[in-house]
């Protein structure tokens, strides 16, 4: 993506709260809050327009993060008839200051959003299916480019669920450098992530818990989600990653992969065999 300046307005002081972003020299223009402020989000004159909108929260079934999708004529009227989903905490929407948006453009962007967080898998994707509309090809190329934007400004926002992890750089080096964690005979390898770090499809990860992670049962959560998602299928004589997977940490990654509790500061080495704790210099 192309550098951008960003302009974030806090509307109360506080980055939780409402708040407004433009990026410069783009016509596009966020709004978001939480739903404890639903009614100041609606308040604002945005909300009038028409354009596409995100209710982010956690599934309550499988405790993952989840995104609602959608797009209105008039924000304002639409997302009110969504009060009765009590999955979301928090909503985004994104109109632009020309009021250039036709109702196709905005189905046009919903359509592209969703087959874009589908893809991504970082969160459950609560729409049904996808309204995506046709569009002549100079309109298309406009909406592609006003996407484009969109994916900029909204990580800044707190949703990250359209980042694709193969796009992710290493501490911002534009060349992933990978790494490896071992155990016994078996080897994972993946990279860096502004998120933490993406475990590769085909790694390894042992097929015994060990004893002692009875005791700290929390870092098992998420490995046996994977099992449970068949994220990580049981082959041969260890457990098999079938997609990349990305973890909160390093840590995180190398108590999946162990089946137990793991420093990953000293789990994870590069192809010379040198720690991560020496890599970034802790």
């Amino acid at each position: 993506m192309a550098t951008a300046t960003l302009k974030m307005f806090l509307a109360y002081g506080d980055p939780k709260r409402l708040r407004t972003v433009e990026l410069s020299n783009w016509t596009g223009k966020a709004v978001s809050g939480p739903r404890s402020e639903f009614d100041k989000v609606l308040e604002r004159e945005e909300s009038v327009g028409a354009g596409v909108y995100f209710l982010t929260g956690i599934d309550p079934e499988s405790n993952r993060s989840a995104i609602y999708i959608g797009e209105a004529e008039c924000i304002k009227d639409r997302v009110k008839s969504h009060l009765s989903r009590d999955f979301w905490n928090n909503i985004t929407f994104f109109i632009t200051k020309d009021e250039n948006l036709t109702k196709a453009h905005i189905k046009y962007l919903e359509g592209r959003l969703i087959d874009i967080a589908r893809d991504a898998e970082r969160s459950i994707v609560i729409n049904s299916q996808g309204s995506g509309a046709k569009l002549p090809e100079s309109d298309r190329e406009d909406m592609e480019i006003f996407l484009e934007k969109m994916q900029q400004v909204l990580p800044v926002l707190g949703v990250e669920v359209f980042l694709d992890k193969s796009s992710s750089t290493v501490h911002g080096k534009q060349k992933k450098e990978l790494l490896s964690c071992n155990i016994k005979d078996l080897t994972a390898t993946g990279y860096l992530t502004p998120n933490g770090i993406v475990v590769l499809k085909g790694s390894q990860a042992v097929l015994k818990e060990r004893a002692s992670a009875q005791k700290w049962p929390s870092v098992l959560v998420q490995r046996n989600r994977l099992i449970e998602e068949n994220a990580l299928v049981e082959k041969d004589s260890s457990y098999i990653f079938e997609k990349d997977v990305e973890f909160s940490s390093p840590s995180s990654a190398a108590a999946t992969i162990h089946g137990g509790s793991a420093n990953g500061l000293t789990a994870w080495v590069n192809k010379d065999g040198v720690q991560l704790k020496q890599l970034q210099n802790i």
